[in-house]
């Protein structure tokens, strides 16, 4: 079941504000003045005294999770070697600009994605085409229902095209502006066959790549047994992207649904920069805490 969990905040802190502050403009003082009258100790009511203690808390959540940093679990190995499944990481929420809470509108604006950047975005859904030919988002990965609501989910990528690159993608091999991505074999994946994300990275032979993405260096994971993945450009993607958008993919190259697959991001869809891992669990029986992954910056 999704959930917005900002929105919740939200919605709590305006509750709780709201009957805090009515009670004290309007009933807060004919109530004390009845317990003075009556000389019995002031309370306030349960209702009112729990909103009283429980606003300010809240409203400081809300305000660092949606301007300073937020946290967030790997649900998926689609950006293993760099995340992997159970690691839990900090998202730098003004990285890009200062947006409303719960309905992620830009008030201030800080600054850019640039290429390599590990981005958490809102999932924008597929680009289809409806009756009338008009370019729409879509939760149908077939396109069958173009009208399909789009499920409200936090996603993780890493940005590989800006607004006006020529973008070409060949299976893992990327062709940024005319110029080929930089990527040197590492070595086979070396994992634990008892976790499901590992099992298949072994199983299907996968290598390790070093690839430079503009300043940012980092590992990647290939395994073309797997089968191949959408080209770019293809009907969802243009060779060129567009204004205001951004070509995402994954680190685990074949075992990612990204761009290749459901068009470029949306400026307005994203969330922040994630920047750290601060916890990582691999599972019990299967790791447990993985005590060298706490504190890796994340690049």
């Amino acid at each position: 079941m999704d959930f917005d969990f900002s929105a919740i905040l939200l919605a709590l802190t305006v509750l709780f504000g709201v009957v805090w502050g009515l009670d004290r403009l309007l009933f807060y003082r004919k109530r004390k003045a009845r317990f003075i009258a009556a000389g019995e100790e002031y309370r306030d009511p349960a209702a009112v005294d729990w909103a009283r203690s429980l606003f300010p808390v809240i409203f400081v959540v809300l305000l660092l999770r949606s301007f300073v940093a937020e946290p967030f679990r790997i649900p998926s190995g689609s950006m293993m070697p760099t995340l992997d499944v159970g690691d839990f990481i900090l998202v730098n929420k003004f990285a890009f600009g200062l947006r409303l809470p719960a309905f992620n509108n830009k008030v201030i604006s800080l600054g850019e994605p640039k290429r390599g950047d590990v981005v958490v975005f809102r999932f924008p859904g597929y680009i289809c085409q409806d009756d009338n030919g008009k370019t729409v988002r879509s939760g149908d990965i077939t396109c069958a229902d173009p009208h399909a609501p789009v499920a409200s989910q936090n996603w993780i990528k890493r940005v590989i095209g800006l607004p006006g690159d020529t973008i070409e993608v060949h299976d893992s091999q990327i062709v940024i502006n005319g110029k080929p991505v930089v990527d040197t074999q590492i070595g086979p994946f070396k994992g634990n066959p008892a976790r499901p994300e590992d099992n298949e990275l072994l199983y299907y032979n996968a290598t390790v790549w070093s690839e430079q993405l503009g300043p940012v260096n980092h590992l990647i994971a290939r395994m073309p047994a797997r089968g191949p993945t959408p080209p770019i450009p293809n009907a969802r993607v243009p060779s060129v992207v567009p204004q205001n958008c951004y070509i995402v993919m994954g680190d685990d190259r074949e075992n990612s649904e990204d761009s290749r697959w459901w068009g470029c991001m949306p400026e307005e869809n994203l969330v922040g920069k994630a920047f750290m891992i601060w916890f990582s669990w691999k599972g019990w029986g299967t790791g447990g805490v993985d005590f060298h992954r706490i504190g890796t910056i994340i690049h």
